[in-house]
This record gives structure tokens, C-alpha cells and sequence, in this order.
């Protein structure tokens, strides 16, 4: 197991006018209480589920990009629709719905020329 200074696995000391680090056993016995390393491993999702949070958190890092899900809490809208409120650009706007498309927070659907967008289930838990 790799240690770095200063951690309560670390048995280096410190240096001069440097804090001591914690006791490394009690750091070692309370990993080893909660199950070990590989218990504690277990608990982070696989990787393609990591990245899938990721996206959503990105996706919801952005006020335009949470004002757009606020809009369609109650309804589906138009792109038209939602672009007479936001005020952007239309490339802007396309890059944002993009964002929260491919994060599963939106959905969008075609009817004649226009694509009306509306909240996925995962959108819904986020907007309360």
C-alpha cells in the first residue's frame, strides 16, 4: 500500500516545525475495522457508472443549464419556447440541451419541424 507524508498511514516523521502526523496503526486498525481496503473498494460504483454521475453533475453545474430544467418541470416545450426565456444565442442554447441530453436528464421529441424537450425521470428527482 502506497503512503504519503503526513497521512495516519504515513510512517515518516515529520520535519522540523512540521505538525505529527496521527498514529499510522490507528489509521491501519480503523480501515481494517470498516473491512479492509477491498470493502472500502467496494463501495465506489464501476467506472461507466462514475462517469455517468459525472456527466450529471456537470450537466447541473451551469445556472442556464438548471434554468433549462426548470422549465420544463411542469410541460415539454419547444426549443423556441425555451429560447424566448433564456435570451442565447441558438448554438448556445443547442450546446446546453446537448449538456443535458446526453447526461439523462432530458429527452427530446420530434413533432413536425420542431423538437420539444422534456424532463426525464432523472431530471425530475433533481427538480424537486
Amino acid at each position: 500500500m502506497k503512503t504519503y507524508p503526513w497521512s495516519c498511514c504515513s510512517p515518516r516523521k515529520p520535519g522540523p516545525g512540521k505538525r505529527a502526523a496521527p498514529d499510522p496503526d490507528a489509521g491501519r486498525e480503523a480501515v481494517e475495522h470498516l473491512g479492509g481496503v477491498e470493502a472500502l473498494s467496494r463501495h465506489i460504483p464501476e467506472e461507466k457508472e462514475l462517469g455517468l454521475q459525472s456527466r450529471k453533475y456537470h450537466a447541473l453545474s451551469d445556472p442556464l443549464r438548471l434554468t433549462i430544467l426548470y422549465l420544463l418541470k411542469d410541460q415539454p416545450l419547444c426549443v423556441c419556447v425555451i429560447n424566448q426565456f433564456m435570451h442565447i444565442s441558438g448554438p448556445k442554447l443547442s450546446y446546453h440541451l446537448t449538456v443535458l441530453k446526453e447526461s439523462g436528464l432530458i429527452e427530446g421529441e420530434y413533432r413536425g419541424n420542431w423538437i420539444y424537450y422534456s424532463l426525464t425521470e432523472t431530471g425530475r428527482e433533481f427538480t424537486g
